[in-house]
């Protein structure tokens, strides 16, 4: 799978939990480590583990598709879902203000999802 189809999934999975403030960042052009990060804010830690449960069932059960590396805690307020080409950050609010991934990457333009009845699995 290509990572952008990839990372507009995650973005998909995330808004199903209703995970709020979804951003998709492009970093090809800024970042040899990755092609997009997904940012996703979550309410508490049982909506954090919601989140990160959907994308992570998700994409296992549709697609054979497992994160190379899970880092962070629910408790933590961070959770890392590292698929090589797509790094999905879950944070709680105060997490993503603290630190401010959409400032630090703020030349990666951001991907538009897609419309709901375009998305094929």
């Amino acid at each position: 799978m290509d990572s952008k189809k990839l990372a507009l999934l995650c973005r998909e999975f995330a808004d199903n939990r209703k995970a709020e403030d979804i951003v998709v960042l492009d970093v090809r052009k800024l970042s040899s480590v990755t092609d997009y990060f997904v940012i996703a804010s979550g309410t508490s830690e049982p909506h954090l583990r919601a989140i990160v449960n959907e994308i992570t069932d998700e994409l296992r059960a549709e697609h054979e598709i497992r994160p190379r590396v899970v880092d962070g805690t629910m408790q933590g307020a961070w959770v890392v879902l590292d698929f090589f080409d797509v790094i999905v950050h879950v944070m709680r609010a105060e997490a993503r203000a603290r630190y401010d991934l959409e400032g630090l990457w703020g030349d990666a333009p951001k991907v538009k999802p897609r419309s709901a009845k375009a998305v094929k699995r």
